[in-house]
């Protein structure tokens, strides 16, 4: 499995360059995952319902199912935190794992840059950032992409992980 990462600060688009990228490469064949790092707790289960009250009790995983997916939970009650290889190895095999967020990982990455944030660009200090998308002009010393032009930035990944593109 290839790796790659998009980066940036809160606010700047990581996720909906993302929801415009995953469909742009699985149209090429690829078979594409997601991993994404929150800073801040989260939770998809809601109280009251069967698989938050086995939680609660003290279970550590918690498998749901049905027809159309599946859904593991781990709570890591007193854990660190996963490491990121740890993260990808709950994967099943594919082609990518896009990495939305976890900017200090040494994966490459593309940054998504909005001058509006107010946040100081990470590309110059950062030689895991392969490329910039913007939605401003930008002097940068790699590759830098609108923030629109999604076509364009699968070729990039595609071709810097050395990915096959495949006939749909």
């Amino acid at each position: 499995m290839k790796i790659f990462g998009i980066a940036g600060w809160s606010g700047s688009g990581k996720t909906t360059l993302l929801e415009k990228l995953i469909p742009c490469l699985t149209r090429r064949g690829l078979k594409v995952s997601v991993i994404k790092h929150a800073h801040h707790g989260f939770d998809i289960d809601r109280p009251g319902k069967d698989s938050y009250r086995h939680r609660e009790a003290g279970a550590t995983e918690v498998l749901l199912s049905c027809s159309d997916r599946w859904a593991l939970m781990h709570e890591r009650r007193d854990e660190a935190e996963p490491t990121l290889d740890e993260l990808i190895g709950h994967l099943s095999p594919c082609d990518l794992v896009l990495i939305e967020g976890f900017k200090q990982e040494p994966v490459p990455k593309i940054e998504v840059y909005r001058p509006e944030n107010g946040k100081p660009p990470l590309h110059p200090e950062r030689s895991d950032i392969v490329a910039v998308a913007a939605d401003v002009p930008l002097v940068a010393a790699v590759p830098r992409f609108g923030l629109d032009d999604v076509e364009a930035i699968a070729t990039f990944i595609i071709n810097h992980l050395n990915l096959q593109d495949r006939p749909c």
